[in-house]
């Protein structure tokens, strides 16, 4: 595995391209504002009119230019709309605007790796994914550290595409924590997996069992909040700063030994063998044509489930408690009016 650091980027390879971020969004926001930071000379950020995020990107002090108007100007084009529009917008708006030998980038391999866009043979096609939402991309950058990128190239049309994107990855932070080589499929199946099993959809899930396990048993639902959803940031800081086993010093002797012999219950071979069998979904990229057809019904069930969560007893609990803690709102990653 290789690891580039800033000192192996040339950083102004990118500065002196114009540079188009198609999207303002979480990711969008954090690489156009964090390149313009890093003295990229020329970023727009490409949005249809209509958008929502056109007064959050102009002021920021952005030109919006049409995402087709956006293409034929720029020498480098970064995809940050969501996956699901991507294939629609390289048909609309930058297949045939893109100028030859110019660069497309993404910051996630799903529409590259699944052949929901096949590029032109003439263009550089490089991805710059950093692990960790944008917002955290953002507010890292801005503290003067950054969030470690992985960097791919599936198309090298200009013999350069490694060393632009190597550039790409410094100028919005992630030279300063690693940008590591890898490829859009190991990129695209592992990314998938995490978020699944683990960060969204296991980590979820398993506080909303353990929440709704103690409210059944007849216990105060803000205690259950506070024991299975909000002290989960805690645990996680900790193996953030050093893994598990500084968690566990940090924790007490009773509660790393009821981790040891109650772990492993909850999390045991059957549900291990699931994880195996939604990789294997991601793999063989049955998720990938589910998510597109669910996309073709308007997102039905979709928003459905989304709903759902929402109306969840957990989430009016959480809103309660956390007005107490107003100190967490001071901090927070997301503004929605900005970003």
């Amino acid at each position: 595995m290789r690891v580039y650091y800033d000192r192996d980027a040339d950083v102004n390879l990118i500065k002196d391209k114009k540079v188009a971020i198609v999207g303002y969004g979480s990711q969008g926001h954090a690489h156009a504002n964090n390149l313009k930071d890093s003295g990229t000379k020329e970023v727009v950020v490409g949005l249809r009119s209509s958008s929502t995020s056109v007064a959050k990107a102009e002021e920021a002090g952005f030109k919006v230019m049409d995402p087709s108007e956006a293409a034929a100007w720029a020498d480098v084009v970064m995809v940050l709309t969501p996956d699901e529009g991507q294939a629609q917008l390289w048909e609309d708006s930058l297949r045939e605007n893109m100028r030859e030998g110019t660069a497309m980038a993404f910051a996630h391999g799903l529409s590259i790796h699944f052949n929901l866009i096949e590029p032109r043979p003439d263009m550089d096609v490089f991805m710059i994914a950093p692990k960790g939402p944008g917002h955290t991309v953002r507010s890292e950058f801005v503290r003067g550290a950054g969030v470690p990128c992985l960097v791919a190239v599936h198309q090298n049309a200009s013999g350069n595409a490694l060393e632009i994107g190597i550039s790409y990855s410094s100028a919005i932070g992630g030279g300063r924590a690693g940008t590591i080589e890898t490829t859009f499929r190991e990129e695209c199946e592992t990314d998938l997996f995490g978020e699944q099993t683990v960060l969204c959809g296991g980590v979820c899930e398993l506080m909303k069992s353990g929440f709704e396990t103690l409210v059944e048993a007849g216990y105060a639902p803000e205690m259950a909040y506070f024991e299975c959803i909000h002290e989960m940031k805690l645990i996680v800081d900790l193996i953030y700063e050093g893994g598990i086993a500084n968690m566990n010093y940090s924790v007490s002797n009773t509660a790393e030994y009821g981790e040891y012999v109650t772990g492993p219950k909850i999390i045991d071979d059957h549900v291990r063998q699931n994880m195996k069998d939604a990789l294997a979904r991601i793999q063989s990229g049955e998720f990938a044509s589910q998510w597109m057809l669910e996309n073709k019904v308007n997102q039905a069930s979709f928003k459905a489930l989304r709903r759902r969560l929402a109306e969840h007893q957990s989430e009016a609990v959480g809103e309660k408690l956390r007005a107490m803690m107003p100190w967490i709102a001071e901090g927070r990653l997301v503004d929605k009016s900005k970003n």
